[in-house]
């Protein structure tokens, strides 16, 4: 089993979004039993808020569900429990790394660095475009996905 833990700054936007979009995608290969799920903060903003609005329209349209989310922030054990841990941005990646004191085993990465052009994933709260947002995390999802098929 593969446990993955999608990080952003809030937890309202981006990595619920890659959370409940890679669910989507994992129930849709039928791996479910072979890929765990699950997002965090790196700050402590939003705990306890559902997913953004703009960014739960964005799902829906798409057919996802994200009903139940509650923000949370991401632990220094989660980097025990979780065998990937993935960023959205430079900043979070910082801070990750900050919260796990170190990354000695390697599972810190940005989600975009499993597609073709690496990079980060703009936050729409500032941008206002989840447009752009939802192909990012879903093309990062989508690579992900690939590589952990591949592995097995």
């Amino acid at each position: 089993m593969t446990k993955i833990l999608f990080v952003c700054h809030g937890n309202i936007c981006r990595s619920p979004m890659a959370r409940f979009i890679m669910e989507n995608l994992v129930k849709k290969a039928g791996v479910e039993e072979q890929i765990k799920v699950d997002s965090a903060a790196t700050s402590t903003e939003e705990i306890g808020n559902p997913i953004y609005p703009p960014a739960r329209r964005k799902l829906a349209e798409h057919g996802i569900s994200c009903q139940g989310h509650a923000a949370r922030q991401m632990k220094k054990s989660d980097y025990a429990h979780y065998d990937l841990l993935i960023g959205m941005d430079q900043a979070n990646l910082r801070n990750m790394t900050r919260i796990c004191g170190g990354d000695p085993e390697g599972k810190i990465h940005l989600l975009m660095d499993y597609t073709d052009r690496p990079g980060q994933v703009a936050d729409p709260w500032y941008t206002g475009d989840f447009e752009t947002t939802y192909r990012d995390v879903l093309e990062g999802c989508q690579g992900l996905l690939n590589v952990l098929r591949e592995e097995t």
